[in-house]
């Protein structure tokens, strides 16, 4: 181990520590967004040419192709925490949201194909519905973002939230979120900090109830991961199971047009620092009571650009390329922990 990697790994170890050993202290280092009102803000970005720590040469990893990153950082306040994250369909605008109970908006910069900057990019606070402040820091901790319908100028997204255990629809209007209109619930009360992490739609049919979502750690009489299936004109919630394989926790998830699902996992060891994987599952393995397991797709530890992983979205850019966006949550804690763009591109199988 080279003294650079030595050195990230420790850094990735004590900055972890807040995010997933040190809940309370996690919750106490956020700003409130009571009062917050939507305003531009300047995003600076480092562009990560190698997924490889200490390497100028590109190689891909896994079954995903390397394009490239951003270190993205701010002087605002309210900027970090980011956890859940979505790309409109050309892969321009973005929405990610914070588990200070935040939005951060804007448009991806690309050169050839690469990811380089980010502009025009605005800050908010989510609502509670009436557009009212959420108050309370158990009802902000916002940790998914999907497209429900429409696009970012005008839509509906669909935002999963840890503490108080809900799946909000939530109005977009000019690219900025409105209170949201109606929630759905998990079939049962989830313990602090286990609650839900990922949400995502199923299928090509924008608007159609069809919501798949999963908790972050919290398990089944049979060890395996909790989720819940929304299908239907009644919605009610339907159960389904992801394994676990290897003691990662469930961070994202999203679905491909053509109903495969792919779902974002962390792991975090003192021995070992923070990992990320990515895991794909067939379409033909979701339906209520499954027990999903799937492909591996990708697999890192701090040998490579990697941080508290949390956030996933896919787009398909104008080559016909399916491409993965990653962001990390840096707990706000920009000493520590950095907030990560990585993409990559999914070929066919």
């Amino acid at each position: 181990m080279t003294l650079r990697i030595l050195a990230a790994a420790i850094l990735g170890v004590l900055g972890c520590v807040v995010a997933l050993d040190e809940p309370t202290a996690k919750v106490n280092m956020k700003p409130s967004s009571v009062g917050s009102k939507p305003h531009a803000v300047r995003v600076d970005g480092r562009i990560i040419t190698s997924f490889h720590k200490g390497s100028r040469v590109t190689r891909d990893v896994g079954k995903l192709k390397w394009l490239g990153g951003l270190v993205i950082s701010s002087s605002d306040p309210a900027f970090g925490g980011y956890s859940g994250l979505e790309i409109d369909p050309g892969g321009k605008r973005f929405l990610a949201v914070s588990d200070a109970g935040t939005w951060l908006s804007g448009e991806l910069v690309y050169d050839r194909g690469r990811l380089v900057k980010i502009r025009a990019a605005q800050i908010g606070a989510l609502k509670a519905r009436g557009n009212k402040d959420l108050r309370r820091r158990w009802d902000r901790d916002a940790e998914s973002i999907r497209l429900f319908r429409g696009n970012m100028a005008t839509g509906t997204a669909l935002i999963a939230f840890e503490l108080n255990q809900r799946v909000g629809f939530f109005p977009i209007k000019n690219g900025v979120l409105g209170g949201p209109t109606r929630y759905l619930r998990p079939g049962r009360r989830l313990s602090a900090n286990k609650g839900l992490e990922a949400v995502a739609r199923l299928g090509r049919l924008p608007g159609k109830l069809d919501v798949i979502a999963f908790a972050e750690r919290s398990l089944d009489g049979n060890g395996h991961h909790r989720g819940w299936l929304w299908r239907g004109a009644r919605g009610a919630p339907q159960p389904i199971a992801l394994t676990n394989l290897d003691g990662f926790d469930i961070t994202d998830a999203v679905g491909l047009p053509d109903g495969r699902l792919l779902i974002l996992e962390r792991r975090f060891r003192w021995s070992e620092g923070v990992k990320t994987r990515i895991r794909e599952i067939a379409k033909s393995q979701i339906r209520p009571k499954a027990i999903l397991n799937g492909r591996t797709l990708i697999r890192a530890d701090l040998r490579y650009e990697v941080d508290n992983m949390e956030g996933l979205a896919v787009h398909t850019d104008k080559r016909g390329r399916t491409i993965l966006t990653l962001i990390s949550d840096n707990n706000f804690n920009s000493f520590l922990q950095r907030t990560l763009l990585l993409q990559f591109e999914l070929p066919k199988s």
